[in-house]
């Protein structure tokens, strides 16, 4: 067994299929719930130091740490539900999650990240939502699928028939009249 078969071994969910059903490169997936469950500690972190800040008196970071907190802790659940094993739903939720498409978590993750950052634009706060961003630009990524060969992206290219006229009689509309000319309106109409 060689040291990447190990490793996804280890990475593998309980109940998991061995084998892949989409078209996802295996690093691609592994920085995805890496970048997940690292961004979401540090998002954590980040957001509860965040909070300390109503002792200063700034009433809008203490409510985007905690809103910070808050997606980090839904981040978690869903991209690594083992540490979370102390609340009863984190595996039925991160299960039903994974049976969703990319699209769909990429777009939650990116809506998540967006509110804190728009009530505290502060260093910790844009690094931790960013973090949670990022993981949802990867899941974007992962749904995009998989590139075409070379070689099916070049007679895609090649078969484009239509040649650009640069000739001054050519239109984007075949029946567009020209724009000097006007007919007056007929009356019978």
């Amino acid at each position: 067994m060689s040291f990447g078969e190990k490793l996804a071994s280890i990475m593998q969910r309980p109940g998991q299929d061995p084998v892949a059903k989409d078209d996802v490169p295996f690093w691609l997936k592994y920085a995805g719930r890496g970048l997940g469950t690292v961004g979401s500690l540090l998002a954590i972190f980040l957001g509860a130091f965040k909070c300390i800040g109503i002792i200063f008196g700034y009433i809008s970071c203490p409510i985007s740490g905690m809103w910070q907190m808050v997606a980090g802790f839904l981040v978690m659940t869903v991209e690594a539900p083992c540490c979370c094993m102390f609340v009863d739903f984190v595996q039925n939720l991160s299960d039903w999650v994974e049976k969703k498409p990319y699209w769909s978590r990429a777009a939650v993750y990116c809506l998540l990240a967006i509110p804190p950052v728009l009530l505290c634009p502060d260093l910790n706060i844009i690094f931790g939502s960013g973090l949670i961003f990022t993981t949802g630009v990867i899941y974007g990524f992962m749904s995009l699928g998989k590139k075409a060969p070379l070689d099916q992206m070049r007679v895609s290219a090649g078969t484009n028939t239509q040649i650009p006229s640069t000739s001054m009689q050519s239109t984007l509309v075949e029946n567009a009249q020209p724009m000097g000319f006007t007919n007056t309106p007929d009356s019978n109409v």
